[in-house]
């Protein structure tokens, strides 16, 4: 169903994207950049965060973390992850293969500045051996998502 309802999104939404779809699992970011040939920070990880206020998705690069100093200057909350089963109620997708795409309903979209340092990114497209090669630029705007800073870069420290 899940990986049904991003071909879908992809068809109505930008019919020249194709899901990948391997034979091996890139559920993992260093599963993911192995199999497609990319570095890690190439993978575009979503994460799936609950806030008092609902439910965020935040799309990073796959080598970076969440840094909660900014998030919570940028949301005014702190925010925690959701558990595998509440991520594949609410998102539709299976932990593993959570992206922007093909969602039930309308959840917000975080893209993070990160991905900015790529040209192409592979979010995951709706199962734990699905991807998308897209343009960060593109992504965002395909799923309405807004800019933000809320990633430590790799390497970096707080």
């Amino acid at each position: 169903m899940s990986l049904h309802s991003v071909k879908h999104f992809l068809a109505q939404h930008a019919p020249d994207l194709e899901v990948i779809e391997l034979a091996e699992s890139t559920a993992t970011v260093a599963l993911a950049a192995a199999a497609h040939g990319v570095e890690p920070g190439q993978i575009a990880k979503t994460l799936s965060l609950r806030m008092k206020e609902g439910i965020v998705l935040v799309v990073t690069r796959g080598d970076a973390r969440l840094d909660n100093k900014k998030f919570k200057a940028h949301f005014g909350a702190t925010a925690r992850m959701l558990g595998a089963e509440e991520v594949e109620a609410l998102t539709g997708h299976p932990v593993g293969g959570v992206c922007p795409f093909g969602l039930p309903g309308p959840i917000p979209v975080y893209c993070d500045v990160s991905l900015r340092g790529y040209k192409e990114v592979l979010p995951a497209g709706g199962a734990i051996n699905a991807a998308v090669r897209i343009c960060p630029e593109r992504m965002a705007t395909l799923t309405g998502a807004q800019w933000v800073d809320v990633a430590q870069a790799p390497g970096s420290t707080i």
